[in-house]
């Protein structure tokens, strides 16, 4: 009976492996439109390139605050204080917020990923060859997502095939058949963690060199804030956020606003 259980284990694991190297194969095969090199990053870019949606919301959300457009409490809420808003972004963040003004910063970041806003600044980036087209970002998230439940399943069906085996069985033996299926799924999954990255990011290979130009550059294309007035004081810190996230921040209490503990980690 056991032999039923590595058999199922063995078909998920081949299944599921092979299907991943199909779809990063696919990935890496598809035609790239071609990446335009000459153009500078501005910041909403940047912070996309660099954390996806959530980033950009976090942006928005300390460029706002920092123009006392809108207060982050140290306890996760926002409150719009000017609701016209000064791009089509921070008009995303105000209506997000919801119509009393008020919202927790999660709810904002889920609200504005899904918005056309953000959408459009994606389809943006893709078409110049610089972000992950969605579609790609999608398939390999998934196909990883397979992978990780069948080496959940090479798990169960491991535990579930050692209750069945008679007493004087030699389990040892039937563990090492189960601990093959087991190395390949955990294998594949190691190296897709390095391999696909690339793939399941946020940035192309062109935009990540770009990201690479704007951190040696020591900032991004600001022109858009420059306009309402930002102090270079603030396009630091904003450029720190859009490049390395809201754990970079020096500010514990936007660190707080954000979700950010006193320990570093990644919350995007």
């Amino acid at each position: 009976m056991w032999v039923l259980f590595l058999l199922a284990a063995w078909g998920a694991a081949l299944a599921s492996c092979v299907r991943l190297c199909q779809v990063v194969r696919a990935a890496d095969d598809a035609p790239a439109p071609p990446a335009d090199t000459a153009r500078r990053l501005n910041l909403y870019e940047t912070a996309f390139l660099s954390g996806g949606p959530h980033r950009v919301a976090d942006l928005a959300l300390v460029s706002m605050s920092r123009g006392r457009r809108l207060l982050l409490a140290h306890t996760g809420w926002a409150t719009v204080v000017d609701p016209r808003g000064r791009d089509d972004i921070e008009r995303s963040v105000v209506t997000a917020a919801g119509p009393s003004g008020q919202s927790p910063v999660p709810a904002i970041r889920t609200a504005l990923a899904a918005a056309d806003t953000v959408r459009a600044l994606a389809e943006r980036l893709a078409a110049a060859g610089l972000a992950v087209p969605p579609a790609v970002r999608t398939a390999v998230a998934t196909a990883v997502h397979q992978v990780r439940l069948a080496a959940a399943v090479v798990l169960v069906t491991a535990v579930v095939a050692a209750l069945l085996l008679p007493e004087d069985a030699d389990r040892g033996a039937a563990a090492a058949w189960f601990a093959l299926p087991l190395a390949l799924t955990t294998g594949v999954l190691a190296i897709a963690r390095f391999e696909v990255g690339p793939a399941t990011g946020w940035a192309s290979p062109a935009g990540q060199r770009r990201l690479r130009a704007v951190e040696d550059e020591d900032g991004a294309d600001t022109a858009d804030t420059e306009a309402a007035g930002t102090a270079p004081g603030d396009r630091a810190l904003l450029t720190v956020l859009a490049l390395r996230g809201p754990s970079a921040l020096a500010d514990p209490a936007l660190r707080a606003a954000l979700g950010v503990g006193t320990r570093r980690h990644r919350v995007d």
